[in-house]
């Protein structure tokens, strides 16, 4: 059931380093009864300002890397179920009831969505190292999943109690793991993946360099 007035609230986190392009829409597009925390980790494009604009709670995030800020947004929610989404324009919020809900209804403990891109969404070297960290995944944890789902919920007390430590490009992974380790229900589902708001770049995969360091950064994090 999709979350709507009346129903407890679901916060988002958006971690954000210069999304002013792309920003309008993609709180445009939050489902009633989702509140926007839009975690900036110091962009320098006004994306603060246009985030409050749009209503969205602005968390400042002096220190850089996705973790920090993914982090940092989680700390700060109050709802019960929290999702992450990409700030970029390339995932609809519409959707993120597919996997709030499983969540909500007590279904499953960490909803991932796995994206089903559109042509030219998804670069081939950030397929394939999805591909590759898919496969470690599956060896570490036994996880049948395809996807490392930027587009996720689950539980903020839960989520916390996780005591995720990394504070760049492995925190999505370093939640998943430390969830099949304290015998979550991890289930996936499928999410629309499109094209990021134009002038908007992947600060993680959108380059080969980006995609190497985030292959770092994981392969650090199922080493542990």
């Amino acid at each position: 059931m999709t979350t709507s007035e009346g129903s407890a609230p679901v916060d988002v986190v958006l971690p954000c380093l210069d999304e002013a392009a792309s920003l309008p829409w993609v709180l445009s597009r939050l489902p009633a009864g989702y509140r926007a925390i839009v975690a900036d980790n110091g962009s320098t494009d006004g994306s603060a300002e246009v985030a409050a604009a749009h209503g969205a709670t602005v968390v400042p995030v002096p220190q850089r890397g996705f973790g920090a800020a993914a982090h940092a947004g989680l700390e700060a929610a109050t709802a019960d179920v929290v999702c992450f989404c990409d700030a970029d324009g390339s995932m609809d919020p519409a959707q993120l009831p597919r996997v709030a809900d499983p969540v909500s209804a007590g279904a499953a403990d960490l909803v991932l969505g796995r994206r089903r891109p559109v042509r030219g969404a998804w670069p081939l070297h950030a397929r394939v190292a999805n591909l590759a960290l898919a496969r470690m995944l599956r060896r570490r944890t036994g996880l049948r999943l395809h996807d490392l789902g930027p587009m996720r919920a689950g539980r903020r007390q839960e989520l916390l109690g996780l005591g995720l430590t990394d504070r760049r490009f492995g925190y999505p992974l370093e939640m998943v793991t430390r969830a099949s380790d304290a015998g979550w229900r991890v289930r996936e589902v499928d999410v629309d993946y499109g094209l990021r708001t134009e002038g908007s770049r992947s600060k993680v995969t959108g380059t080969v360099r980006g995609t190497v360091r985030t292959i770092r950064d994981m392969r650090g994090v199922l080493a542990r």
